[in-house]
């Protein structure tokens, strides 16, 4: 079963459905009565509530409403909207798609293409013509092949070109077509966890699964499934220019990760045949005040009055901690509390102000109380955006594709969404790891959370096709939730942030809260670089005679680069330090925790060093990363000491 810490799955569960080992009928059956258990528990919850609180029937989006909204979340709204002369605005959309691998690029092409020609159908005129857009014939498109993973001593620039117009046009046109082979020949001893290095790769998801579209095996796929080592746990890998994650990052590169990420993702699927269908969120009221039916958002900002810095709303703190008391009660999570008790317990949380008595609720309102306040969310915990994104991750048919999906998703969600569903995962893997006290396996935990997450529309009439298409979805949605229960150690980065002095009446967990980190895939990282590098440079606002100039420089910085680089000299800033500056000459062992140590004194707050300016905006590096490959990354950047 589960195994906290580290990640495991069979060998053999190369399909989404439905539970990972052999299941008897008895299990299934067991598992669809926990299912339809939790639905009826639900609508007797909402027995007497006004129709009006009920959720519309979701309608697809016309395929208009539907290109431009891709496109604005890719950060490609000048191509619908027109530019903006805000500050805030997406970077120029040239700048941008001069960074997309060929495969990106044509996903973008595709969805602006079907954006034209609708509206053309409509006898309305796009904003910018494709064709303005994407001047590169595609007679030369079998030339260009998927960018390798990149090289530590490989110059940043060479893998990217700065134009639209060519875009992979003449990089590395004899490279081989076929997925890049793995960094390690040989299987790891079956003692060894395994290495994830199928997840923080360096060239993007989408150029390494054309194998496995045309029903071979793809590396990634061969690396997670592994031999005779297949039932040997993953362990997240740190690569050599350090582990990022998302708060390692300045906002701006954080919402460029984001756009990428969202173009990625779309490309992967559809490199998978795996199609998304979006349709338009329901309509359902927001509530000012109280608890239920709050955003997230709200919660947060009125709970961070009293606990600065809280990253999940408290009362939702309250009622894991609760629950967290009662990890060996049989049935928890499953057996449901009083439906009238439950309604009681609501009305006090929303009208109470911090006046609410937490020493008599029970284990059996808390898991009510806790499921009610996620499905009442005006925003679902994984979002209107993503929900159905999450739901076709069910059409791949490799799990290492579905965890490298979800891993993507995992950066798309809002901070308060992300907060709260990692702090939902934890909470779940410790019920599972008590399951031969409470009963509650791996598989009926999800059962029980799918229905909650991946809310439905359920009628007490209803036909069998209707329940046969619910029941599927509900397998679906259950199989979702065990994967990201089983993997959260590879998706997130975990660590405990104080956010104030303990009192009587507040958890552990609010004093000393979990900070889910998502994972910045290295490709992602190497994309920003370059999507900064061609902005900072505005290439495409010169005229065209600058334009020749600006890159004859840019060739010859290269050339110095190369020769101070042999120097491998760096000068760090301390500027709350009395040492103000010092220089630091690198090598291939020197780390930023080496750095670090330099400038630490007795009693001084813990010491980080970030790379500044170049081609990033702000990175705050790993303890472990090697700097000279972050050097070489990015040559012109500043080196600053700060907490």
């Amino acid at each position: 079963m589960l195994s906290p810490p580290t990640t495991s799955i069979p060998a053999s569960s190369s399909a989404p459905p439905p539970p990972p080992q052999p299941a008897t009928s008895d299990r299934r059956r067991i598992a669809m009565e926990t299912y339809w258990r939790e639905v009826q528990s639900i609508e007797e919850e909402k027995e007497g509530e006004d129709e009006e609180d009920e959720e519309e029937e979701r309608k697809s989006m016309d395929e208009v409403e539907l290109e431009e909204a891709w496109l604005t979340e890719a950060g490609l709204s000048s191509l619908v909207m027109g530019s903006s002369s805000e500050e805030a605005s997406p970077p120029a959309a040239e700048a941008l798609l001069s960074t997309l691998t060929r495969q990106q690029a044509a996903t973008v092409r595709r969805r602006l293409d079907n954006y034209s020609e609708t509206l053309k159908s409509r006898n309305r005129q796009p904003i910018r013509d494709v064709r303005d857009v994407f001047t590169e014939p595609d007679d030369d498109s079998a030339d260009r092949g998927p960018a390798p993973p990149a090289h530590p001593a490989e110059s940043a620039p060479c893998r990217y070109h700065s134009t639209t117009k060519t875009i992979r046009r003449h990089a590395h046109k004899d490279s081989p077509t076929k997925p890049p082979s793995p960094p390690h020949t040989h299987s790891p001893p079956l003692s060894h966890p395994r290495r994830a290095d199928w997840l923080l790769r360096d060239s993007p998801y989408s150029e390494g699964v054309a194998e496995h579209k045309r029903g071979g095996a793809c590396w990634d796929c061969q690396s997670f499934y592994g031999g005779e080592n297949g039932d040997v746990p993953f362990v997240p890998v740190s690569p050599s220019q350090g582990l990022t994650r998302a708060d390692d990052l300045s906002l701006r590169d954080l919402v460029r990760v984001g756009f990428i990420s969202h173009i990625e993702l779309s490309t992967f699927l559809l490199t998978l045949g795996v199609q998304t269908k979006r349709t338009r969120p329901p309509r359902r009221r927001t509530r000012d005040g109280g608890v239920f039916g709050v955003p997230l958002d709200q919660l947060l900002e009125n709970d961070r009055k009293r606990f600065p810095g809280v990253k999940v709303p408290v009362v939702f703190q309250k009622l894991l901690c609760i629950l967290e008391s009662s990890l060996q009660t049989e049935g928890i999570l499953r057996v449901p509390g009083s439906a009238a008790r439950l309604k009681c317990l609501r009305r006090e949380l929303d009208s109470c102000c911090g006046g609410f008595d937490w020493s008599a609720v029970r284990q059996t309102d808390a898991s009510g109380l806790l499921k009610l306040f996620i499905r009442e969310l005006p925003t679902p915990l994984l979002t209107h955006t993503h929900l159905s994104t999450y739901r076709s991750v069910l059409g791949v048919s490799s799990v290492v594709h579905q965890v490298q999906a979800l891993q993507l998703l995992s950066l798309l969600l809002p901070e308060a969404n992300r907060e709260a569903l990692r702090a939902l995962l934890v909470f779940l893997r410790k019920v599972v790891s008590h399951q031969d006290q409470n009963r509650m396996t791996l598989w009926n935990v999800s059962m029980v959370m799918a229905p909650n997450l991946f809310s439905s529309h359920h009628r007490r009439q209803r036909s069998i096709a209707k329940q046969q298409e619910e029941m599927e979805e509900a397998v679906g949605g259950a199989h979702l939730v065990r994967l990201m229960i089983t993997h959260q150690d590879l998706l997130w980065t975990v660590s405990w942030r104080h956010s104030g002095p303990a009192t009587p009446t507040s958890p552990p967990s609010v004093n000393h809260f979990l900070l889910s980190l998502p994972k910045v895939p290295n490709f992602l990282l190497s994309q920003v670089r370059h999507l900064n590098q061609a902005s900072n440079q505005k290439l495409f606002r010169l005229p065209k005679t600058k334009r020749r100039l600006l890159r004859r420089k840019t060739d010859n910085n290269d050339t110095n680069q190369i020769t101070e680089l042999c120097d491998g000299v760096i000068r760090v800033h301390a500027p709350l330090h009395a040492k103000v500056s010092m220089a630091i000459q690198l090598d291939g062992q020197t780390r930023a925790r080496d750095v670090t140590a330099r400038f630490e004194r007795d009693n001084s707050p813990v010491q980080r060093l970030y790379e500044v300016g170049g081609n990033i905006t702000e990175r705050r590096l790993h303890p472990e990363c090697v700097l000279l490959d972050v050097y070489r990354a990015n040559p012109h950047c500043d080196w600053l000491i700060k907490p």
